[in-house]
């Protein structure tokens, strides 16, 4: 089963990703927001969260921003990752995806944010920016 139009909104929070030596312990400050993910791997230790938590001297990369997949994702789903970072890549914008149990994420660059939210829109998507409703 392919996915029709998805609802995307955007997080407000400005999110880094960084790298920690596999054997670190899972920083406290990694912890302290309501979005944050951590993968473990046996080259890394690799965290997801609020840029303004990461304390200097931490390797990052800096500046992403999230779109949250509304919608509960059926694993039967194909295409879900694709129908949104194909049209994305076509116009030059990179990516970094999450997935949990129940949805996708898409991290883009704050600063293609809104050209990423207009490619998406242009594709068939709703992208909802809570922070710009009045």
């Amino acid at each position: 089963m392919k996915p029709s139009k998805l609802v995307l909104s955007i997080l407000p929070e400005t999110l880094a990703i960084c790298r920690l030596e596999k054997e670190s312990p899972v920083p406290e400050w990694a912890l302290e927001a309501s979005f944050f993910s951590i993968t473990r791997t046996g080259q890394e230790l690799s965290i997801v969260c609020t840029q303004l938590n990461v304390p200097e001297g931490v390797k990052l990369e800096g500046g992403w921003r999230c779109l949250k997949v509304e919608d509960t994702l059926d694993f039967s789903l194909t295409g879900v990752i694709a129908s949104l970072t194909m049209p994305l890549a076509f116009e030059g914008i990179s990516v970094f995806v999450l997935s949990t149990y129940d949805t996708d994420y898409l991290l883009v660059k704050e600063r293609s944010l809104d050209k990423a939210s207009s490619i998406l829109s242009q594709n068939g998507h709703l992208v909802i920016d809570q922070q710009k409703k009045t």
